[in-house]
């Protein structure tokens, strides 16, 4: 039951995803109580499999797949609401949940291609990467939370696309350090059997 519980807590944590939007919607207040309370046990939740998985050496692949997700569509679900409805310059926000969903496609797409073609996992999350993350929670939550001013909002905003650009360039870095070294690792496979197969020619050759 252990080892298939961080699962049932991701699968869980993507359920929460209509039911924060329904609540968030639902709710006519400014402050909307009900869709942080939804947003804080996905958290939890998030905690806990990750926890659980660590402790009792309950990690697998199915899990890798749905942790993530679980994040992810939670991530972007509190994004889009909070811009559908925020008195901040929409078209702003707009712009920020666009440099946030690109640097996670194309963060996917990479780790897909190191799989499939090195056989390797993309390097998790750097500090950069963690930190715009929060950023981003951080401004989103205030938002909900507070009236806060749309000044503070804009250069808060403009740090957390900004970190996030930055970690963007690293996980490139990355993706192309290792592909190159996938390169080199071949070629030098290939001239290995080279060698190989000329020495066999040549002791053909010989009486």
């Amino acid at each position: 039951m252990v080892k298939i519980l961080p699962n049932i807590l991701s699968v869980f944590r993507i359920c929460l995803v209509p039911v924060f939007v329904l609540v968030y919607f639902a709710d006519a207040n400014e402050i909307k109580y009900y869709a942080i309370l939804v947003y804080a046990v996905a958290g939890l939740s998030d905690f806990l499999d990750g926890f659980i998985a660590r402790k009792f050496n309950a990690q697998s692949k199915l899990g890798k797949l749905l942790d993530p997700l679980g994040d992810k569509l939670m991530t972007f679900t509190v994004l889009i609401c909070i811009t559908v409805t925020s008195t901040v310059s929409r078209p702003f926000l707009i712009s920020a949940v666009l440099v946030f969903f690109v640097k996670e496609i194309l963060m996917g797409i990479g780790g897909l291609v190191l799989h499939k073609k090195a056989h390797v996992e993309l390097p998790p999350a750097n500090f950069i990467g963690k930190a715009s993350t929060f950023v981003f929670y951080a401004v989103f939550i205030a938002i909900m939370l507070f009236n806060i001013p749309h000044f503070v909002v804009v250069i808060l905003v403009y740090v957390a696309i900004g970190l996030a650009l930055i970690a963007l360039a690293g996980y490139i870095i990355s993706y192309i350090k290792i592909m190159k070294k996938r390169s080199n690792t071949i070629k030098n496979i290939g001239e290995v059997e080279c060698s190989q197969q000329s020495v066999q020619d040549v002791n053909e050759t010989l009486p």
